[in-house]
């Protein structure tokens, strides 16, 4: 995250970075950038929104999104430009990590949540340093991060305790939704496509949380074998992400410009208390195993998804240079 400057400046200022970074990111790490993104989304663990910032184009998938909706006619035909190459490289990813790492995620379920816990951990110190000119810490800091890191924890406490959460009931079968579990999967999405614009919780992490990761996997990759049963109910997710991204768009946007200190402390939050999320992954399988304790937690893993990390941000600074 590069520092967003207000939109209301002065006519003879100079250009803000937003709207430097819609002319600007145009080379091979837009559509390279949208693939990884793709792997990140598809995941519980790092957010789409964090590789984004990783590889630099955190501000132009920002400002794309948000001049699409209120922008000129020249601001929203760069933001288009910007936008079909990200997503036709987001695209190529979802299909790769639905095909292959559903399954590796309902097989080596300890392994894979290793992996994200690196990803997570390793991902923290990468923005408190990018962000360290605009970070004030004290007393109020802190609550902002436990503010943060308190909503994933009791959101995941809500979702895995007690037995009677809509998440756990078989009316999520994605083929036949009631009413009920229809408006679950609508604003469940809206929540989760946050995560494509917030550099924190993942999306996929959302998911995991409201129980709803492996029937939307599930669902999509039944679509790509031919079954179509399912193609009604993503279709009202879809729909679900795209108002989320109406709505959240400004309002993050808005949040980084005039309460950025206060907003980047919550986001950390939210990385902090996903870690936690990741631990009670297991829980919310269709054949639940139990939270990864000491035993189960795989170092090597670990220091791969943390490899991974370090390898983008390298990546970043090559595309940069």
């Amino acid at each position: 995250m590069s520092q967003l400057q207000n939109d209301h400046q002065p006519r003879h200022a100079k250009p803000t970075p937003v709207t430097q970074a819609i002319a600007i990111k145009r080379g091979p790490q837009v559509p390279f950038g949208g693939f990884l993104m793709a792997l990140a989304d598809s995941v519980p663990g790092v957010s789409g929104g964090t590789v984004a910032f990783i590889l630099g184009i955190y501000d132009s998938l920002l400002a794309s999104l948000d001049r699409l909706v209120s922008g000129t006619s020249a601001e929203r035909k760069a933001a288009v430009a910007f936008l079909v190459k990200l997503f036709c490289g987001w695209g190529c990813g979802f299909v790769a990590a639905v095909l292959v790492l559903t399954r590796l995620f309902e097989s080596h379920i300890y392994v894979v949540s290793s992996v994200f816990l690196g990803f997570i951990v390793f991902s923290i110190p990468l923005i408190v340093r990018q962000e360290r000119a605009n970070l004030r810490w004290g007393i109020s800091s802190v609550l902002w991060v436990l503010l943060g890191a308190g909503a994933v924890v009791a959101i995941t406490l809500a979702n895995t305790t007690g037995g009677t959460t809509i998440a756990e009931q078989p009316a999520l079968d994605l083929s036949s939704l009631s009413l009920g579990s229809g408006l679950y999967v609508f604003f469940a999405a809206m929540v989760a496509i946050s995560a494509m614009i917030l550099p924190g919780i993942s999306g996929s992490t959302f998911l995991l949380i409201f129980g709803l990761y492996l029937p939307v996997m599930s669902g999509i990759r039944a679509c790509l074998g031919g079954d179509f049963s399912t193609v009604p109910a993503l279709a009202l997710f879809a729909l679900g992400c795209v108002c989320g991204l109406l709505t959240v768009v400004k309002l993050v946007k808005r949040a980084l410009e005039r309460h950025r200190n206060e907003t980047v402390h919550v986001l950390i939050g939210l990385m902090v208390g996903s870690v936690y999320a990741i631990v009670c992954g297991p829980t919310t399988l269709d054949e639940p195993l139990p939270m990864m304790t000491l035993a189960t937690f795989n170092v090597v893993a670990f220091l791969i998804g943390g490899l991974a990390i370090l390898g983008l941000e390298v990546l970043r600074r090559k595309l940069e240079a």
